[in-house]
């Protein structure tokens, strides 16, 4: 099994919230406190082994985990966030203001979307389907510590519906997200569905 972990909080996942994508921002004084915390709790889980994203705020996260679990913690760019272009910085408020359409495609029609500027929706899940291959293929529990994109594109492709889910699932701070390791697709071509906990 995979355990997810979105990274703990940063100054720009306090509202007003700002689009972070590859901005490598530290965590904030209570994201470290949230990444303890996890750490905690990954403890009692007994991973095998810890997968981060190469981005700054989970490399700390994951760097607070393998203190507790003694495991050293293997970066994978792949598990970063989306390159969301010239949203990087924005304030979603301002994003919904002055882009109406734009916003519109990016929460009707993920599937289809491209970041201004950026990388597409299906290109980023794409990547992280191929990195979660790799983590799966490898000692198991793993936990793979990352970003609220990666954990909906991870989520999404195990659905039946595809990235058209992608904003179903809120991704809080630092809490493990439980998904199965099996493949997007069983051998009739149906996407599976993932097993949240």
């Amino acid at each position: 099994m995979i355990a997810l972990a979105r990274h703990g909080r940063t100054a720009w996942n306090v509202d007003p919230a700002r689009m972070q994508g590859r901005t490598d921002l530290p965590l904030d004084a209570c994201g470290r406190a949230q990444a303890f915390r996890l750490a905690e709790e990954a403890t009692a889980v007994g991973f095998a082994a810890l997968w981060t994203s190469h981005l700054l705020r989970a490399r700390e996260t994951a760097d607070a985990v393998a203190a507790h679990l003694g495991l050293a913690p293997h970066a994978d760019e792949r598990l970063a966030e989306a390159d969301m272009g010239r949203w990087e910085g924005c304030l979603k408020s301002e994003i919904e203001r002055d882009h109406p359409e734009g916003w519109r495609a990016y929460h009707e029609r993920p599937e289809s979307f491209y970041f201004p500027g950026g990388e597409s929706l299906a290109g980023f899940a794409g990547r992280v389907v191929e990195a979660l291959d790799e983590v799966a293929s490898g000692p198991l529990p793993a936990l793979v510590v990352c970003h609220g994109g990666t954990v909906r594109c991870a989520v999404a492709t195990r659905r039946r519906e595809g990235l058209a889910a992608y904003h179903e699932r809120a991704v809080p701070n630092a809490e493990l997200i439980w998904l199965d390791s099996s493949p997007a697709s069983d051998a009739a071509g149906h996407p599976s569905v993932g097993r949240l906990g």
